[in-house]
């Protein structure tokens, strides 16, 4: 899927780019102008003066038996001075304006990839991540080059046509008629010809976000497109992608390529009528007396008033293809971020000197907390557990191994609902917080879910995980596994039912702190251009290269990184292309491991691995899952036989649950999955 949308006004866009100049270059952006203005007023001035020369000095000097040239080189001297100054003027403001463009593109691309990653998983998901790419390069490219040349050029031209104008009528009031005539014809072949380029120029951007989105594709897919002797396709299929782009920038430049020539010749006939009407007026005595330095300088301000039209003419080529690419960096500036309403944040804590009271510290400890305002539509109260595993709620606390606390809160049908804590909290009157200790209980309550709406993927999900257990998901692909994960780090939100992470719905969760305290090892591994250590180091930035190869060391990937040719300082490119699909397997289990958080995501781990080495690699995942709450997704059943319990999926509804055991005895689709009845797609 590609970013287009359907256009919006172009002033807006216009005004909304051109406020980055204002916020941060205001200052250099007036000095920018009064250059234009001086330098576009010294260009008329010299027009003008050209009158006064030739009227004034060059006839008298003409008819004089023994000329002084001394006024002539006096008069030279300060043209020369007017239009070095006009000079220097269009060196300043085209010197500004590169510092200016510069420093806009800089922070659109920082509030860009900023805003980039404020967005939610889904939107990845359904764009293209060449055409996202395209953004960042090509579209804010033409910004640059917008704001450098087109827009100087425009307000320089415009100067230029306003003082041209105003110069134009002050000498000769019919010789300027005919150059409005004149200029009538040139803006109605612009506005046609202009017009029809504008569209085409939209379209090649569109059509480069698409070609550089296959480009992309093709790349990350190389294997597979030898694999499958799939090159001719490829080619094919690139051929169309370039077509299209050559079709839409063809024309565009086919269109802006014939505008400047005919204005051009527009320009022309115009200088020669104005030559051949001038003449004939100045030999007949009409037009407000007109001379050879009327005509002379009225000509050369006819080319300095139709020149600048053609110039924007041109330039708004460039204007409209960097209008169409502001609007595709804009509407990814626009796209809704990730809402995140959670206020209950993960704290490190500690216990006091009596070692009773939990206590927030600012160190990492190993030891979370949850750090739980009041007002979240939750209290912690004291609670009695019955021997039938039902809380009663005291009305004061009381001392003694009887009392617990547990969270209250609305069932949703107008009763409340009392969850035992698990664990040491803190509960301080004074204190506007809670504090309980993260002790990884997840639970799902007749949870449904749907990517797209009335597309129903998860029915009626209800299971449990308490802390230290391993819970197990298999299923046929598509059968709703992965999306189960997926939830539980809230990259989607559920439509209905509830996820409670330790008593606590996740929607209350502050994100960030939410997936702080969950490690994940996705069957796609992902490695970043930098060392192996950094690349471990990922989990957790501040881990000391001592953590960093105890990880390692734990994963079981200490051997074949010391093996490298610079050991845990080898640089790794290309996500890890110089690596075995099972050595970057290894280095993604390693990098949750250094996180050291206490549940895990194992989405098939270990799908990547041989049989001999994942038995190797299941020691260290043992080590690793050791008292943590573990959420484990695999095809391959034997490493699930150790779960707590292992969910059956079937086109997203639980059909089955129970340990392997359990499982085997029912009889059931484990079972026929387990004996080689039935396969895995």
């Amino acid at each position: 899927m590609t970013m287009n949308k359907t256009p919006v006004n172009r002033s807006h866009t216009v005004k909304r780019l051109l406020g980055y100049v204002s916020q941060d270059y205001r200052g250099r952006f007036l000095l920018v102008l009064l250059c234009i203005m001086v330098s576009a007023i010294a260009s008329v001035a010299g027009s003008l003066f050209l009158k006064t020369l030739i009227d004034d000095y060059i006839e008298p000097l003409l008819a004089m038996g023994t000329p002084d040239y001394s006024g002539l080189l006096r008069v030279l001297v300060m043209m020369g001075c007017l239009y070095l100054t006009g000079a220097l003027c269009a060196l300043a403001y085209n010197r500004l304006m590169v510092t200016i463009s510069q420093g806009v593109q800089k922070k659109i691309r920082d509030e860009l990839f900023g805003h980039m990653q404020t967005l939610p998983i889904k939107y990845f998901d359904t764009h293209a991540h060449g055409d996202v790419m395209s953004v960042y390069t090509n579209d804010v490219d033409t910004l640059r080059q917008m704001l450098s040349q087109s827009i100087p050029q425009v307000i320089n031209s415009g100067m230029t046509i306003l003082v041209t104008f105003c110069g134009m009528l002050a000498t000769n009031v019919f010789l300027t008629g005919i150059v409005i005539l004149c200029v009538a014809g040139m803006l109605s072949v612009t506005r046609v010809l202009a017009g029809r380029s504008g569209r085409y120029f939209m379209r090649q951007q569109k059509s480069l976000g698409s070609l550089n989105g296959y480009i992309e594709e093709m790349i990350n897919g190389q294997k597979v497109v030898k694999v499958f002797c799939h090159e001719p396709e490829a080619v094919e299929g690139f051929d169309q992608v370039n077509d299209a782009l050559f079709e839409s920038a063809c024309k565009a430049n086919q269109y802006a390529n014939i505008l400047m020539p005919i204005l051009v010749n527009i320009g022309n006939i115009q200088y020669v009528i104005i030559a051949v009407a001038g003449g004939a007026m100045a030999l007949a005595g009409v037009g407000g007396g007109i001379t050879l330095g009327v005509i002379a300088s009225f000509l050369q301000m006819s080319k300095s008033f139709t020149n600048p039209i053609s110039q924007i003419s041109q330039q708004m080529n460039s204007v409209v293809m960097a209008l169409a690419g502001a609007q595709r960096v804009f509407n990814l500036m626009d796209e809704k971020p990730e809402e995140d309403h959670g206020a209950v944040t993960l704290v490190n804590v500690s216990y006091d000197a009596a070692g009773a009271q939990l206590q927030e510290t600012e160190k990492r400890t190993n030891l979370w907390a949850w750090k739980v305002p009041h007002g979240v539509g939750m209290v912690m109260v004291p609670v009695r557990e019955e021997e039938d595993g039902t809380l009663t709620e005291l009305s004061e606390q009381v001392r003694g191994a009887e009392q617990h606390w547990a969270w209250k809160y609305s069932d949703g049908a107008g009763g409340q609902t009392l969850r035992l804590i698990l664990g040491p909290v803190r509960n301080i009157p004074t204190e506007n917080y809670y504090l309980t200790k993260l002790s990884g209980d997840v639970r799902f309550d007749h949870v449904d879910f749907a990517y797209e709406e009335g597309k129903t993927i998860l029915h009626d999900i209800t299971l449990f995980a308490k802390p230290g257990q391993k819970l197990a998901f298999v299923g046929a692909t598509g059968a709703g596994k992965t999306t189960i994960t997926n939830l539980i780090n809230r990259f989607y939100d559920i439509a209905d039912g509830k996820i409670r992470y330790d008593g606590i719905s996740i929607n209350n969760i502050h994100k960030p702190d939410l997936r702080r305290s969950l490690g994940i090892v996705l069957q796609d591994t992902n490695l970043f251009t930098g060392t192996v250590r950094e690349n471990i180091r990922y989990g957790n930035l501040d881990a000391t290269d001592q953590e960093v190869e105890a990880a390692a060391a734990l994963a079981n990937a200490d051997d074949f990184i010391r093996r490298l040719p610079q050991g845990y300082d080898t640089m790794l490119t290309g996500n890890g292309a110089n690596l075995s699909q099972g050595q970057r397997q290894l280095l993604a289990i390693a990098r949750a491991a250094v996180a050291d958080p206490p549940v895990m995501i194992l989405d098939e781990a270990t799908s990547s691995i041989d049989t001999r080495t994942e038995a190797i690699v299941q020691q260290g995942m043992d080590a690793l899952m050791y008292g943590r709450t573990v959420f484990v997704i695999a095809h391959r059943l034997s490493t699930v036989r150790n779960s707590n319990a292992i969910m059956v999926l079937d086109h997203g509804r639980i059909v089955e649950r129970g340990d392997h055991e359990d499982l085997i005895r029912q009889g059931g689709l484990y079972y026929q999955l387990y004996t080689g009845a039935f396969e895995l797609e």
